[in-house]
């Protein structure tokens, strides 16, 4: 409920969207939430800035984003918010509620029919930022949730346009990508939609889950773990919705083709990888001891559960060296290779910091998994 209150507050008009507070003047080392040091113009511990969802592009400093629309968020706002109507009307029985999640998620739709494409993140101080370019799988989701709460058919003809658009553009099968590209890592729009239409649809929607899944197959054949994603900053994210997206597609079909490579790919998050060690901190028989964060830094508190970035292409790795200082006797550097590093160091943001986005998309995954 927190956060959806929270999406609320950041659409505060039928027409508005606002989509990121701060930006990377934020990235000056450890501190509290309530301490933050960071100037936007009005000083240390002050005012935070907040950023408008135009479509279009922004930066307030060096760097400006390519941003072409904002589809890719109208989208999944109105995913979560057409679901969450539908917890708060049939489980929790408070249909005012579900009236004004409901209401905010069709304003956001529109928004996003109305301006398609894809709202990057912000950067100011550096080029680095979210990149992300496919937004049709979003509005598919958004259209197919909105149709599962209000049973209006406009809404099931526009999720199969977008679920035909959309089809298998993601990371499945690329052994690279730029940061954040391919948002949210895979389509569960697919999955949604599916329930909803008719067989001829189905197998079509079959189809691009199959595709996706058995190039990352053939990509694993090449590794002796048999893991096919590729590593690319954040690679533990791509390897949960893998995971994810195996186990969705063995729901619609039956099929259990993918199912050795998804329990693989689940073995490397947990420790069957080069350096033996659990991806989820606290979770495993080694986990991280000193992964990226304020708490660890600043108050020697773990953060247990969290999924860390994940193993990284040294080549990649090595653009953030003048940021990241590695030690000549750091834990794992007799399992490092000239291809893929991972290191348990507090410094190391590219392979040791948790996230939000992949924690939740590993929950979902392990949710997934026992039930």
């Amino acid at each position: 409920k927190w956060g959806l209150d929270w999406m609320l507050r950041m659409h505060p008009e039928p027409d508005q969207l606002f989509h990121q507070i701060a930006d990377d003047r934020d990235h000056i080392g450890f501190k509290y939430p309530y301490k933050d040091s960071s100037d936007y113009g009005w000083g240390p511990e002050s005012y935070r800035i907040v950023y408008y969802a135009t479509g279009k592009p922004q930066g307030l400093g060096r760097f400006t984003n390519t941003s072409t629309g904002l589809a890719n968020l109208a989208g999944r706002y109105a995913a979560v918010m057409a679901r969450a109507a539908r917890i708060w009307k049939e489980d929790l029985n408070q249909p005012g509620q579900a009236e004004v999640f409901l209401k905010a998620g069709e304003e956001v739709y529109r928004m996003g029919k109305k301006q398609p494409g894809s709202q990057e993140g912000v950067p100011h101080k550096a080029s680095y930022r979210y990149h992300e370019t496919t937004w049709a799988d979003d509005m598919e989701w958004g259209a197919a949730e909105l149709f599962l709460t209000t049973g209006d058919s406009t809404y099931l003809e526009e999720a199969k346009k977008y679920a035909l658009q959309a089809g298998t553009d993601s990371w499945f099968g690329k052994d690279t990508a730029r940061h954040y590209e391919y948002y949210p890592f895979m389509n569960v729009g697919h999955y949604v939609l599916h329930g909803c239409v008719e067989e001829d649809f189905q197998d079509t929607l079959e189809g691009f889950y199959r595709k996706e899944l058995r190039a990352v197959q053939e990509r694993a054949e090449i590794y002796p773990w048999n893991v096919g994603h590729p590593f690319i900053w954040c690679s533990n994210n791509l390897a949960s919705a893998l995971i994810v997206e195996s186990i969705l597609y063995e729901r619609m079909t039956g099929d259990t083709q993918f199912r050795q490579l998804a329990t693989d790919t689940r073995d490397w998050i947990f420790g069957k990888n080069p350096w033996g060690v659990s991806q989820v901190i606290d979770v495993g028989t080694v986990t991280s001891q000193n992964a990226h964060g304020s708490l660890l830094s600043l108050e020697g508190l773990k953060t247990p559960g969290g999924l860390l970035d994940g193993p990284l292409y040294l080549s990649t790795h090595k653009l953030h060296h003048a940021y990241i200082q590695i030690p000549e006797e750091e834990p794992y550097k007799a399992f490092q290779s000239d291809i893929v590093v991972y290191h348990d160091l507090i410094g190391d943001y590219a392979t040791n910091e948790p996230t939000l986005d992949g924690t939740a998309e590993a929950l979902f995954m392990i949710c997934l998994s026992h039930e």
